[in-house]
Formats: C-alpha cells, sequence, structure tokens
C-alpha cells in the first residue's frame, strides 16, 4: 500500500497505544483553566454590566463562572488579556 496508509496507520495505533495507557508519542494539550469569575472582578464590574460591555450572554457567563462550559476561541483570547490587563481592554472599548 501507499505511504499515505503507513502514516495513517501508524497514527492509529498510537492512538489505541494512548487510549490503552500505553507509552506513545502523542503529545495532548490542555489549555489553562480560566477563572472568569476572578477575571469579571478585576473589572470591578458586575454580571450584567460585564455582558453588556463586551457582547457576552448572561447564562453564557454565568456557566463560564460556575465551570459548567469553558470560553472558546476569541472570548477565551478576550478573557486570558483582560486577566492581564483589564484596564486595556476597557480603554481599548471605550475609544
Amino acid at each position: 500500500m501507499g505511504n499515505a496508509f503507513t502514516e495513517i496507520m501508524a497514527g492509529l495505533d498510537d492512538a489505541i497505544a494512548h487510549a490503552k495507557g500505553e507509552p506513545t508519542k502523542v503529545v495532548g494539550h490542555k489549555p489553562l483553566a480560566l477563572d472568569v469569575k476572578n477575571i469579571r472582578q478585576k473589572t470591578g464590574m458586575s454580571q450584567q454590566k460585564f455582558c453588556t460591555t463586551f457582547g457576552i450572554s448572561l447564562g453564557t457567563l454565568r456557566h463560564w463562572e460556575q465551570g459548567l462550559r469553558t470560553p472558546r476561541g476569541p472570548a477565551r483570547v478576550l478573557l486570558q488579556v483582560m486577566d492581564k490587563n483589564p484596564a486595556a481592554v476597557i480603554q481599548a472599548l471605550a475609544a
């Protein structure tokens, strides 16, 4: 069979071994947890004000703060920046 088949089969073998807990070359990436409530509190905003300011639904914010869901994509990036420098984000949005 072709080279593509060999590479796919090797990948599947690695995946199966990893799933069984056997040593493999698989590298797992897990994003760091965000403390969304703490990030919001750094801004000094209520949940409602935070949602209005950043265009997040109140239900979504509550799920994040309770750990029922995890922010992804651009929301995650925004929250990470806000964690480091909330004033800069607020100032940028006010301009």
